[in-house]
């Protein structure tokens, strides 16, 4: 068994302004939980001198505190499944450190652990995001749910419980994309969710932009699901048979009525339209076809600079 009952990762890119409020309230809250505990930064190539913070911070805590210094910028997820393959705990935590998410809430998901399930995401109650981000988030939300089947009420929320067996299944994929809450959704045999808190930043700003949160979806729907093809190749077949009736009007008409120019804007609408469709067919499978390409070209997801831990 893991001398380490929980390990709380926490994903850091540019957050300088903020990291002082955290450590603040980081710590007190999880003495407070009278566990074995460690927390986990993991630095995601910050151009700011949030390093140099971890650093100092893991001098001060060097008893629960580690910190992964990556040697890039690899995205937010891949930031965290490095903090997934070197955490120790029995149970793991996520949580962003701007402090939208607050660290006092963490016992909510380790008692709700406590009831059996295996898998515990936070449900953000009276968020504080900007209205834009709320509604694009609830249209995402429906959106993902009716195509991949994956039933999360806040996809966007980082407060998240994982046990250690989805981790173990988690670090053994080895897929070049992945959205990892509904990875982990996937894998889970009792998933459950819980309400927590949210709070503004503590500071700086956020760096999901309108299009990172569509990429991000369009990331979700096309890793976990083929429908999108489904529909597209259903299309296809409509727009065929419609296709073929209408050519099959007009050499009847040709032939009892005679050749007319009328109409003639009409057939470049619907010829437009039709290339539209092909066009966007096309990108779609672009996009399914381009995860392929980066996963067998089997290059590292991320790659560490350092690891500071106190030796044992």
């Amino acid at each position: 068994m893991s001398a380490v009952q929980l390990s709380v990762v926490i994903p850091v890119y540019n957050e300088e302004q903020g990291l002082a409020a955290l450590f603040a309230r980081l710590y007190p809250a999880l003495d407070a939980l009278n566990l074995s505990y460690e927390v986990l930064f993991v630095n995601d190539g910050s151009r700011d001198r949030s390093a140099a913070l971890l650093r100092e911070q893991f001098q001060q805590r060097p008893d629960v505190t580690r910190v992964i210094l990556l040697a890039g910028n690899f995205g937010q997820h891949m930031a965290i499944l490095s903090g997934f393959a070197n955490c120790r705990g029995d149970r793991v935590v996520t949580l962003d450190a701007d402090l939208q998410n607050p660290p006092e809430e963490i016992g909510k998901l380790l008692a709700r652990m406590d009831e059996g399930y295996d898998y515990v995401g936070g449900v953000r109650q009276q968020r504080q995001d900007v209205s834009w981000r709320r509604h694009a988030s609830w249209a995402m939300n429906r959106l993902r749910e009716k195509i991949t089947h994956v039933v999360m009420s806040d996809q966007g929320c980082m407060l998240r419980a994982y046990s250690r067996d989805i981790i173990n299944a988690i670090n053994h994929s080895r897929e070049a994309n992945t959205f990892i809450p509904a990875l982990a959704y996937t894998y889970s045999r009792n998933p459950g969710e819980v309400e927590v808190a949210h709070e503004e930043r503590a500071a700086g700003e956020s760096k999901y932009s309108l299009y990172k949160l569509i990429r991000l979806n369009f990331d979700l729907v096309t890793g976990f699901s083929v429908v999108p093809l489904q529909i597209f190749s259903l299309v296809g077949v409509s727009l065929s048979a419609l296709s073929a009736l209408f050519v099959l009007y007009l050499a009847l008409r040709r032939i009892f009525i005679g050749p007319e120019v009328d109409g003639v804007f009409t057939l470049f609408g619907i010829l437009f339209f039709l290339i539209g469709v092909i066009l966007f067919g096309i990108g779609l499978l672009g996009e399914y076809i381009g995860r392929i390409y980066e996963q067998v070209r089997q290059r590292p997801r991320y790659l560490i600079d350092t690891i500071l831990q106190r030796e044992e």
